[in-house]
C-alpha cells in the first residue's frame, strides 16, 4: 500500500456566498473532518496545507466566473504539490474546500500523463457558464477539466484538457432537468445519473468503469467525491441541497471497489459545510464509513 499524504486544500472559491456578506463554511472542512478523527483514523504519513486566496463574491468581467483570477492562482500552486506527492509513489488523499479544488491535481495529472476520472456527486457539475446563476465553478469544475469554457480556466499553463472528456465517468447526479443533463448527455463523457445507477447496478458500474481504464491503457485515475452524492437525511449540511441520494451502503459499496482498484491514483473529499452541521453527527457518520471502507480496501 502507498503510504497516504492528507493534502488540504480550504476553499470555498468556487461557491456563491449563502448570504450576503458571509462566506461559505465549507473552507473549514479539513480542520472540521480531523476534528472528527479522520486524520487519526487514515493515519497519514505526512500533512499538507496550501491556503487559498482571499475569497470574494464578485464575478470576473471576462469570464463571468467568481474568483476566477484566484482560482488559476490556486490551480498553479495545487498542481506542484501534486505532482510531487506522485513522483514519490505516494497516495494523496485532499480534502476540500469546494469542488474547484479539482482544477489543481487535474492539472498534475495532466502533466504526468492520460488519466479518467470517477466523479461521484449528486450534480453534474457539467455545466456551461450560460446556465449558471451564480457563476461558481464548484457547479461547473467535470466541465472545466474537460476542456469546456473560458481558456483562462480550461487551458492553465497550456494543459487544456486536463481530463479528456471521454475519460469523465459522472456518476450519481439526481438534478433531472432535461437542460441541465443535456450538457453532459450532448459530450463524450459517461453519464450514470443515480437512477441508472441504481437499475445498472453498483458493482456492474465500477466494474465497467475499471474495464475501460485498463481496455484504454489508462495511466490511472483520480476519484472526486462530493458528499452532497449521499441521501439528503443522512448528509443534509451541503450548499445545494436535493431529495434522495446514495445510502451509506450503496455509497460503501461503490467506493470499496474503486478504492481496491491499484489504478486508484488519488482522491479528494468536497462540498460538506461545517456551518450547518453544528452537532457533528453527519461528519461523524460520514467519517466513519469512509475510513471504515477506505482502510479495509487499502
Amino acid at each position: 500500500m502507498r503510504k497516504i499524504v492528507i493534502v488540504e486544500f480550504p476553499s470555498n472559491l468556487g461557491l456563491k456566498e449563502p448570504q450576503p456578506g458571509k462566506e461559505p463554511g465549507v473552507k473549514n472542512l479539513p480542520d472540521w473532518l480531523q476534528q472528527h478523527h479522520l486524520h487519526k483514523a487514515l493515519n497519514p504519513e505526512t500533512v499538507l496545507r496550501l491556503e487559498a486566496p482571499k475569497y470574494n463574491n464578485l464575478k470576473d468581467p471576462e469570464t463571468r466566473i467568481l474568483n476566477a483570477d484566484s482560482l488559476v492562482d490556486y490551480a498553479k500552486k495545487q498542481a506542484p504539490i501534486i505532482n510531487k506527492i506522485l513522483t514519490e509513489d505516494k497516495f494523496p488523499f485532499i480534502l476540500g474546500g469546494d469542488c474547484s479544488i479539482l482544477l489543481g491535481p487535474a492539472m498534475a495529472l495532466k502533466q504526468r500523463g492520460n488519466y479518467g476520472l470517477f466523479y461521484l456527486d449528486g450534480h453534474t457539475d457539467f455545466m456551461d457558464i450560460s446556465l449558471s446563476e451564480t457563476g461558481g465553478v464548484g457547479g461547473m469544475a467535470a466541465s472545466i477539466v474537460t476542456g469546456n469554457g473560458s481558456e483562462k480556466l480550461t487551458n492553465i499553463l497550456n494543459l487544456a484538457p486536463y481530463i479528456k472528456e471521454e475519460n469523465l465517468w459522472c456518476v450519481g447526479n439526481r438534478e433531472y432537468d432535461d437542460e441541465y443533463e443535456n450538457e453532459i448527455r450532448k459530450s463524450k463523457a459517461t453519464y450514470i445519473s443515480l437512477h441508472d445507477l441504481r437499475k445498472k447496478g453498483i458493482t456492474a458500474c465500477t466494474k465497467s468503469f475499471l474495464s475501460e481504464i485498463e481496455r484504454k491503457n489508462l495511466d490511472g485515475f483520480w476519484l472526486h467525491i462530493d458528499v452532497d452524492v449521499l441521501n439528503d437525511l443522512i448528509m443534509p449540511c451541503v450548499d445545494s441541497r436535493t431529495l434522495d441520494g446514495l445510502t451509506y451502503e450503496e455509497f460503501n459499496e461503490l467506493t470499496f471497489n474503486l478504492f481496491k482498484s491499484d489504478k486508484l491514483t488519488g482522491l479528494e473529499i468536497t462540498i460538506l459545510d461545517p456551518d450547518l452541521d453544528q452537532t457533528g453527527e453527519y461528519t461523524s457518520a460520514f467519517v466513519a464509513n469512509l475510513t471504515a471502507v477506505f482502510n479495509k480496501a487499502k
